[in-house]
């Protein structure tokens, strides 16, 4: 039997041309967005001052399976995809585990992640509707920065309300997202309503992904001609990023692989959805059970250490409410977590099906992810995001799990970027200087706390 290569490029023709939605085949859905102004389940035109009109639709589409690609976002899709699959040969015999290991590698592009494949949708969308400019946010930087190039790809002008303390740690991201035309503002700031009251009440904030949303959300909804885009949790995101897993498992198909266990990070959740559309629709349909795992930081364990409750999606609550693991909109991760996984909650899609038991979460500390993403770029000569390297550190503790009892499993994770903008969490945690949050259960339950009462629901 021939050796597996290395690596596996498909081909362009190969591309899937149609996402994958995974409500379509689940057995049952989400609970349905609430809109906060009225208590009752979201509909298309209440989401429109928000969204563009067809990502809207996207968002609430329960049962369409297969959607198709727009040619001109598979034009910008074919400048960098098929992305590889991947086996880790090298880090397999690093750890002397009989296990097989493969990664589905997604950071071949500019913005160094998985978050290119919906800011093209994204943007695309917008372009197609007459807008004249988006909104958004990010953490660590990733999706601002796909978004910046897919805009300027669209050549519509973007604003980034950045979390502050990435916008502080992490300059070369800000630079990039200027490169391409962005304008990007630490979050949270004095340029909106809900950011000059967040800065009120705690000036020294960090900041979070839930005060970037209701900055980017209110600049949006106050801008003529303009929209807000959200990079992750949405079910649109997810329908988008299922390009990842059908990718992954057409690869996989030609080698004639299937994988024990398909594990994915998870702060937001879209290249976790991405990543195991097949797989998951191979276990909702009876066809195969592989094991599929989350894993989160043990500094912001939405999953893990969360409530399955309705909440808003940011901290300034003026989005719809959706159902979900979270840690209360309010909730701000410590200041020295590393990567951009800082997200309060988890997609209402992923939570549903961890809450009805189709997946698995696991959290762990940063140090020990850094320990796995060392050895990761030593052994594959790849520097791995801190986001994508908490799903090293899972695999890799699967894999020394089969060494101990001898099985050999396949292994398939997800690899959404690269590192090179994260050199300082790497400094810091080479000088020993990196330490673990894990919040106490006191400090969580006043995230609790301010969970929303809804009649009839919470």
């Amino acid at each position: 039997m021939a050796k597996i290569p290395h690596r596996l490029y498909l081909t362009e023709e190969q591309i899937p041309s149609q996402w994958y939605n995974l409500r379509a085949d689940m057995k049952e859905l989400p609970d349905p967005l609430i809109n906060p102004a009225t208590g009752k389940p979201v509909v298309a035109e209440d989401l429109y001052p928000v969204f563009c009109e067809e990502l809207a639709r996207q968002e609430l589409d329960n049962t369409t399976r297969y959607v198709d690609i727009p040619g001109e976002i598979m034009d910008m899709y074919q400048i960098y995809r098929p992305s590889p699959l991947c086996r880790a040969y090298s880090l397999e015999k690093a750890l002397g585990t009989p296990a097989k290991i493969y990664y589905k590698f997604e950071g071949n592009n500019t913005s160094g992640s998985h978050k290119l494949n919906s800011a093209i949708a994204q943007a695309y969308y917008a372009k197609e509707q007459g807008l004249t400019s988006v909104t958004t946010e990010t953490g660590a930087g990733q999706w601002g920065t796909a978004l910046a190039e897919a805009c300027s790809y669209f050549h519509l002008p973007l604003t980034v309300f950045m979390v502050k303390v990435s916008y502080q740690q992490k300059p070369f991201r800000k630079a990039v997202m200027e490169t391409f035309g962005a304008e990007v503002i630490a979050s949270p700031s004095d340029t909106t309503r809900v950011g000059r009251k967040i800065l009120e009440d705690n000036p020294s904030t960090g900041g979070s992904l839930g005060c970037a949303i209701s900055e980017a959300v209110e600049k949006a909804v106050s801008t003529p001609g303009s929209r807000y885009v959200l990079g992750s949790v949405l079910n649109q995101v997810l329908l988008h990023q299922s390009i990842i897993g059908q990718e992954a498992r057409k690869a996989m198909d030609i080698l004639g692989e299937y994988p024990d266990v398909v594990i994915g990070c998870a702060g937001g959740g879209s290249n976790l959805g991405g990543l195991i559309g097949p797989y998951m629709q191979d276990k909702l349909l009876g066809k195969a059970s592989p094991r599929i795992v989350a894993v989160e930081p043990a500094s912001c364990p939405s999953l893990t250490r969360g409530r399955y409750a309705y909440d808003y999606c940011d901290t300034g609550r003026i989005t719809p409410m959706a159902r979900m693991y979270t840690l209360g909109c309010g909730f701000i991760p410590s200041s020295n977590h590393a990567g951009g996984l800082r997200y309060h909650g988890m997609s209402p899609i992923l939570s549903k099906l961890y809450h009805d038991g189709y997946m698995e979460a696991v959290s762990v500390e940063q140090t020990k992810v850094f320990e796995a993403a060392v050895l990761f770029a030593k052994n594959e000569t790849i520097l791995p995001a801190p986001e994508s390297a908490h799903a090293i550190r899972a695999a890799v503790d699967e894999a020394l799990r089969c060494k101990e009892t001898g099985e050999a499993k396949t292994i398939l994770f997800g690899l959404t970027g690269t590192g090179y903008f994260d050199m300082k969490a790497y400094e810091n945690y080479m000088h020993q200087s990196m330490s673990d949050y894990v919040p106490t259960d006191e400090e969580l339950q006043k995230g609790f706390d301010s969970l929303p009462s809804i009649p009839g629901i919470q």
